[in-house]
């Protein structure tokens, strides 16, 4: 890993891509640790494409990706990822008149 905020994904063609880490979650209801991330070449374009994958964290840090498995896997994906970009929707239309040379996202003049 580059940093604690980017992975590189190996495609099907083997391909490394750097990726942007949007965000991780646990699940109790499969044990296991996802990851959404999603290629940095494409985070300037209207539409990202957003990917997912379990991972396993290794001795060395950095975690090993593993695909998804099941359906039920991707429905708990899918439903955590709209209730990320709902919190997103919610944080945009927040004032922050309070902040000074804050991380929100936010233009400030």
């Amino acid at each position: 890993m580059e940093n604690e905020k980017q992975l590189v994904y190996v495609n099907e063609k083997g391909d490394e891509i750097l990726c942007e880490i949007l965000f991780t979650f646990d699940s109790k209801e499969f044990g296991k640790n996802y990851v959404l991330f999603y290629p940095i070449e494409n985070a300037e374009d209207e539409e990202i494409e957003i990917m997912a994958a379990a991972y396993a964290p290794t001795d060395n840090g950095d975690g090993e990706l593993i695909p998804i498995e099941t359906d039920e896997e991707w429905e708990l994906i899918e439903e955590v990822l709209q209730s990320f970009n709902e919190e997103e929707d919610v944080d945009d239309e927040e004032d922050c008149e309070d902040c000074d040379d804050c991380d929100c996202g936010h233009k400030h003049d």
